[in-house]
Parts: C-alpha cells; sequence; structure tokens
C-alpha cells in the first residue's frame, strides 16, 4: 500500500487529502505576518504550512547575488538585498515551529542549498520540501534523503527522464518520498496543467504517495487531481492578494483556500465504496417523484386487464412500472375506481405472481 506518514498524520489513497499551504516568503520577512499566515490556514483547514528556506550567499553566484533588483516587489536594491530582507534565521523558525505546534498544524520547508538542509535538520523539521529547480541536483537530494526524514519532490520544469533519476537517487536512501506533479508557472495556464501525469505518476511509482503543486489561480483543479489519485495538494497562500511581492497574485486568500479544503473534505466522503445503494433520504423524494401503476378509469369485477387499463401516476408508493407485464392479462377481483392502485393482491393468480417475482 502506498502512504507516507508527516508529522504523525499518515496519507494513503483511503484517506483525506493532505493540505499544504505555502507560505514561502508572503510574510514580507515579518514573524508576526507568518504567525498570523499560520493561524489563518490552519483555521482554513491546511494541514501544514510551508516556508523557504534559503542561505542566499552560498545559493547565488556573486552575479546572481548583486543583480540589480529595483522594481515594485523588491525588498532590495539587488536580488542578494531582496532575498535576505525575507529570510528568517534561527530564532524565527524556532518560534515558528514552536508556534505550529501549538496550534495543531504542520510546519516544514523548501531546502534550496546544502546549509538550509542542514539547518533545518538541526532545527528538527518534521519533512523536507524540494523545490522543482533541484528535480535534477541530486547530490542534494541525496544529502537531504540522508536526513531519514519525509521528503515531498515537486517535478516542475522536468521530464520523466528527470523524475526517475530522482527516484533513483532517493529511494535506495529514503523511502519515505511524495512526488508532486508540477507545472513551474507563475501563475500556471491551465493547459499546461497536464493533471494525467498524476496517473502516469501513480503507474510508474505504485508503492508512492502523488500529490499536485499547482500555480494555478483556482480551486477546481485540487479536486481533479485527488479524484485523479492526488493525495498531498500544495498551493499557495496569502492573506491579500494585493499586497507587495511576486508571488501573492496568483496565491489564494483564504476565503479560496477554505473553500478548497472544504471541497476536498466533502469529496472524500462523497466518493463512497462504489457499491450502489438506496439511502434513507432517498426513499421519500423518490416516492414523491416516482410512479405506480393504477387504474386508467372504472374497471369491473371480474375484467381482463389490458393495457389501456392501466396508467403510470405518481407518487410511486404502490406498483412500480417495471411490473406492468406481469399484470396485463390478469383479472379483477373487486371493482376498481379510476386511480385506483393496480396490486397484486386485487388481481387473479395473485400468489403465482408473488412467488414468481419472489424468484
Amino acid at each position: 500500500m502506498r502512504e507516507i506518514t508527516i508529522d504523525g498524520k499518515t496519507i494513503r489513497d483511503d484517506g483525506d487529502c493532505w493540505v499544504i499551504a505555502e507560505i514561502g516568503h508572503n510574510h514580507q520577512g515579518r514573524l508576526e505576518t507568518a504567525k498570523e499566515m499560520f493561524k489563518v490556514a490552519k483555521e482554513c483547514g491546511a494541514d501544514a504550512v510551508k516556508l523557504q528556506k534559503r542561505d542566499n550567499r552560498q545559493l547565488y553566484t556573486k552575479a546572481g547575488y548583486n543583480k540589480p533588483y529595483d522594481h515594485e516587489n523588491s525588498f532590495g536594491t539587488t536580488y542578494g538585498e531582496h532575498r535576505e530582507f525575507l529570510e528568517f534565521g534561527w530564532f524565527e523558525y524556532k518560534e515558528l515551529l514552536d508556534y505550529a505546534s501549538e496550534i495543531g498544524v504542520t510546519m516544514f520547508a523548501t531546502a534550496f542549498d546544502f546549509n538550509s538542509a542542514d539547518f533545518l535538520a538541526k532545527l528538527d523539521a518534521p519533512a523536507f520540501k524540494i523545490a522543482s529547480g533541484d528535480l535534477k541536483s541530486i547530490p542534494l537530494l541525496s544529502h537531504i534523503a540522508e536526513f531519514q526524514k519525509p521528503m515531498v519532490l515537486s517535478t516542475g520544469g522536468g521530464t520523466m527522464e528527470d523524475v526517475n533519476r530522482a527516484y533513483d537517487a532517493i529511494m535506495p536512501i529514503n523511502q519515505q518520498l511524495c512526488i508532486l506533479q508540477c507545472t513551474a508557472g507563475y501563475p500556471a495556464e491551465f493547459d499546461e496543467l497536464n493533471l494525467r501525469v498524476i496517473s502516469t505518476f501513480r503507474e510508474r511509482f505504485p508503492e508512492t504517495v502523488i500529490g499536485l503543486s499547482s500555480h494555478d489561480n483556482g480551486i477546481a483543479m485540487a479536486v481533479a487531481a485527488y479524484m485523479l489519485g492526488a493525495r498531498v495538494v500544495e498551493k499557495h497562500f496569502t492573506l491579500n492578494h494585493t499586497w507587495k511581492g511576486t508571488d501573492h497574485a496568483f496565491s489564494l486568500e483564504p476565503i479560496g483556500f477554505k473553500k478548497m479544503v472544504r471541497d476536498l473534505r466533502r469529496l472524500k466522503a462523497a466518493m463512497g465504496d462504489g457499491v450502489k445503494r438506496v439511502y434513507e433520504s432517498e426513499v421519500t423524494p423518490i416516492i414523491k417523484m416516482g410512479k405506480k401503476l393504477v387504474a386508467a378509469r372504472d374497471l369491473p369485477d371480474g375484467h381482463a386487464i389490458r393495457r389501456e387499463d392501466i396508467a403510470i401516476k405518481s407518487p410511486g408508493d404502490g406498483l412500480q412500472p417495471y411490473e406492468m407485464e406481469k399484470v396485463i392479462g390478469r383479472v379483477t377481483l373487486r371493482p376498481l375506481s379510476a386511480d385506483d392502485d393496480i396490486t397484486f393482491d386485487v388481481l387473479n393468480g395473485a400468489q403465482k405472481l408473488q412467488e414468481a417475482a419472489a424468484s
């Protein structure tokens, strides 16, 4: 059975979807904002909240770090300054990890480099997220796998060959892997989401939990993904679309995130067990809307029933229309008025017909 356990919660095919609120750096470098986002995400039904951890000096080349980055979403004059402004350190991460535990939501983070991976391991984070950009970073994947913590791997911008390579690198070290279909567009166009890859992944990796990291602007794709077998869904989360930052525009605000979680929870119950049955709630409406066999006109005692003697009318609290052929040709045992129920009890051969119906 495919399953993975993260922070005490086991995720498997017959269970609910595990929903990640991807906060990233939408907290704008403010600890209290991050806490508020954790709280609201939890209230919206998120199982987990996720940050992003970078050691910017190690991660970027000098040219990349010092590249001018002066526009409306920038928090610094260079890209390095921008990233440093948004980055949390040990104090903030410890504070947030404790706060997440207090309110009952799982907190983990994406490790973008070796130092960040070691940082999160020292923090004893319950899981590691791997960004799409590191699908090909086999040395980093192998390093993180050594921590023996659950790994959630996004696959945006990759081929099946890339996914196979990452899988083959991780699994001999660490079996606790979840693979997410992802399209690395921000936002992703709907005709590029390729949700059927979820089915492809499930066939290719039969022991691995599969999910979706979706950068689209809506909530419906998460439901479709669950129907295809995704049991982890990651969506970017914000408190306000208009806040400064590149990710807010395609992130879900609380009302949208709450609706998405609501629909996913409903879907799990709505799928049922595949056995067609009649529910108690259906009995009264079906009687009201259904139909029965009644006399089309006044019929005398001893009358042989013909098709034109039978009307099919509501409510359906009598002999069902599929019994019509068993009625035609039988003889009335007493007079019937128009709209009287036609039942086996008022026709000759009633016992014989009832036995035949029972067999």
